[in-house]
């Protein structure tokens, strides 16, 4: 935050809660890797503060939260607490609003705070957050740059990051942004109408208060193929905001090289996905060591995988489905013994193509008590229900969508053993005083 944000009395300062209130959207769950990576970009982004977790909520949200802290230099990073009298009793306060969008207010309800004297929005990127979401914080940051003449109000923002923060957040947390929504949706700046194309032929502003440049949407003019080598990939990821090097960029230039095989080019959003979906694999989780599918008209699909356990043993399951995914899906559930329900599953484009990356989102839910005597699963023993969210990038759907399935149920599985660790003793609840 800069010095003077708190003498200039139309500066708004940017409270981003994507990491805390944003988390708890259900079926979101981030790893620290993944939590430290939004944490750079919403430095990039330029937001004051960061409300980077819960520390007392886990062990896992305390270190996240003091990573964050160590590693992210710009905004001011801080924590959920308690109040208590000694933590609030102070004379330099800042008058903040928090809205959430249950009748779809949340940005107009911000704005009327900060117009009866509040001087900072919490908000989170692309809305997230309980019930219905958070206020939108690059609707709030478009807001206040558009209409600054009128409303007198100015961030410390830049705008220009705002369409990759929001793919960022995206790609990571498994929300699709709707098509429609303002500022990052996808048809925020498109034009289908003739009578629209002819106007902003003529003349852009007049179906279009902002320009998408401002927003960031230009930054896909970086172009690599199968012959571009590392020196090539890793300017490319620094111009994107990614500094690696060492082993990092050889696994990187290894998976790049595999995509550029099966790809002509490989764009600034293919890199994006590809380094975001590096960050899944920072955590010890179920994985895909192989698979073979066999689909046909004349015979249900049938699937055989081999999945390495985060105790490191291969493990292998074969099933039928109703098509070539499902039957995969259920092939993994017969060789990790856990009945896993599929909750929600989508598969978007990450660019334009016949040889488009494709991105999977897989929501799962464990429940029953089997699970817990079949994967040695004690959270699930009480028969609480869990989710799990899960996100992979291919250009062959079955194997992104095979890798999804996995590290939700990674997620899945991480939540019930953390469920498990916090629960008190059962032989303590017995003991009388």
């Amino acid at each position: 935050m800069t010095s003077n944000a708190h003498d200039d009395a139309n500066r708004v300062i940017l409270f981003d809660t994507t990491l805390r209130d944003g988390e708890q959207s259900p079926g979101i769950s981030l790893n620290g890797a993944e939590k430290l990576e939004i944490a750079h970009q919403l430095a990039r982004l330029g937001v004051d503060v960061i409300e980077a977790g819960f520390p007392i909520a886990s062990p896992g949200d305390f270190e996240a939260v003091q990573g964050i802290a160590r590693e992210v230099v710009g905004p001011v990073i801080c924590g959920l607490a308690r109040a208590n009298p000694q933590d609030i009793d102070r004379e330099d306060v800042v008058l903040s609003v928090h809205c959430h969008d249950d009748l779809g207010l949340a940005v107009a309800n911000s704005l009327a705070g900060l117009q009866a004297g509040a001087r900072q929005i919490e908000c989170a990127v692309n809305g997230i957050g309980e019930r219905a979401g958070n206020a939108s914080l690059e609707e709030l940051i478009m807001l206040l740059h558009t209409r600054r003449a009128d409303l007198g109000y100015h961030t410390g923002a830049v705008t220009t990051e705002i369409a990759r923060t929001s793919r960022l957040v995206s790609r990571l947390t498994g929300y699709p942004v709707q098509p429609n929504k303002a500022v990052v949706g996808r048809n925020a700046f498109a034009h289908e109408s003739g009578i629209h194309q002819d106007g902003v032929l003529k003349e852009r502003t007049t179906y279009e208060i902002m320009d998408a440049r401002t927003v960031g949407l230009d930054a896909n003019s970086i172009v690599l193929g199968k012959h571009s080598g590392r020196h090539a990939l890793r300017q490319a990821l620094e111009d994107l905001g990614y500094k690696i090097d060492g082993a990092a960029l050889n696994h990187a230039f290894q998976r790049f090289k595999e995509i550029a095989d099966r790809k002509k080019q490989v764009t600034a959003m293919d890199l994006e996905a590809l380094v975001t979906d590096e960050l899944r694999e920072e955590i010890p989780t179920f994985a895909v060591e192989w698979f073979d599918v066999e689909a046909s008209t004349r015979r249900p699909p049938h699937a055989t995988v081999a999945i390495r356990t985060p105790a490191g043993q291969t493990v292998e399951g074969s099933f039928t489905g109703d098509g070539p995914v499902d039957a995969i899906f259920r092939a993994i559930n017969s060789a990790t013994g856990i009945d896993a329900r599929l909750r929600d599953y989508r598969v978007d484009a990450v660019t334009g193509g016949q040889d488009a990356l494709g991105e999977v989102s897989v929501v799962v839910e464990l429940g029953n008590p089997e699970d817990a005597v079949k994967a040695d699963i004690p959270g699930v023993l009480a028969g609480q229900r869990v989710t799990g969210a899960g996100q992979a990038v291919a250009t062959d759907i079955i194997e992104a969508s095979a890798t999804a399935y996995v590290r939700a149920l990674s997620n899945a599985v991480g939540k019930a053993q953390a469920a498990a660790d916090a629960a008190p003793d059962p032989a303590e609840l017995a003991r009388t005083p």
